[in-house]
């Protein structure tokens, strides 16, 4: 199945606006559930807005929704690094919501690279993102003074899934660009649902708009978030759980039998 490119429209119209993470949650559960969700988003699209908030690059979406996956209207992309609205199966940044970002990255990439070259359990990604740099993660090797290596050249770390760590602005994240971008749009807080799996998530799960972590989520974000009224913790895998917390919100009319 293949989706149309939504659409220019203002989203802040828009009845729910989901502004969700990819890997494990709107990509996670089975073929089934992800297909009722997607359907449910294209049949609705005069009142449903989608967001990606993703660690992922935009080159990876274009070549993710070119294959079966819902277009979003705007994506926070590259653990908040990245934010931008799609057009026409393009992926535009939105420069004035980016100037801080620049700004408190500067030119960082190759000092960070530098600093951490052959350090042990980290091996670079080999995507030059623009104001990030990413690593895979071996847990059993990884010295952890990797971290205080970060934060004296004032950037900030973060480690999800046990096997990836990310160097990052300081201050830049998956919640705070996110809050920026909803604010930009006009988009009222209470009609948003931000949805999520591991701890690159949260911050977004933390930022006090309504929140799932789905069922299948990694347990240090559920150790983090499971007190917070905010956040739904579901019971249903990715997607499935993605619309069992738009039910628990009563956030929108559900498809049939989901």
């Amino acid at each position: 199945m293949s989706f149309d490119h939504p659409h220019n429209r203002d989203i802040a119209g828009c009845r729910f606006v989901l502004a969700t993470d990819l890997d494990g949650t709107f990509l996670g559960g089975s073929e089934e559930d992800r297909a009722t969700l997607y359907k449910w988003i294209e049949d609705n699209r005069d009142t449903v807005g989608l967001i990606f908030v993703t660690g992922r690059d935009p080159k990876f979406i274009g070549e993710l929704c070119g294959g079966g996956v819902p277009w979003p209207e705007y994506v926070v992309g590259d653990v908040g690094t990245t934010i931008a609205r799609v057009d026409e199966g393009k992926i535009h940044p939105i420069e004035p919501l980016e100037v801080e970002i620049a700004d408190t990255w500067g030119n960082a990439g190759e000092t960070v690279r530098s600093a951490l070259d052959g350090h042990p359990g980290l091996t670079l990604q080999p995507t030059e993102f623009r104001y990030r740099v990413s690593y895979d993660l071996d847990a059993e090797n990884f010295d952890d003074s990797a971290h205080g290596i970060v934060r004296e050249m004032g950037h900030d770390t973060l480690v999800s899934d046990n096997r990836y760590f990310d160097v990052l602005p300081r201050g830049i994240s998956k919640g705070p660009s996110l809050r920026r971008l909803v604010t930009h749009l006009g988009i009222e807080e209470s009609r948003v649902l931000a949805a999520g799996d591991t701890l690159n998530d949260l911050s977004m799960l933390e930022c006090g708009l309504q929140a799932v972590a789905v069922g299948g989520s990694e347990q240090a974000l559920l150790d983090r978030v499971s007190r917070l009224p905010h956040v739904h913790t579901a019971e249903a895998i990715g997607a499935a759980g993605i619309l069992e917390a738009v039910e628990a919100f009563n956030l929108h009319p559900l498809p049939k039998g989901a």
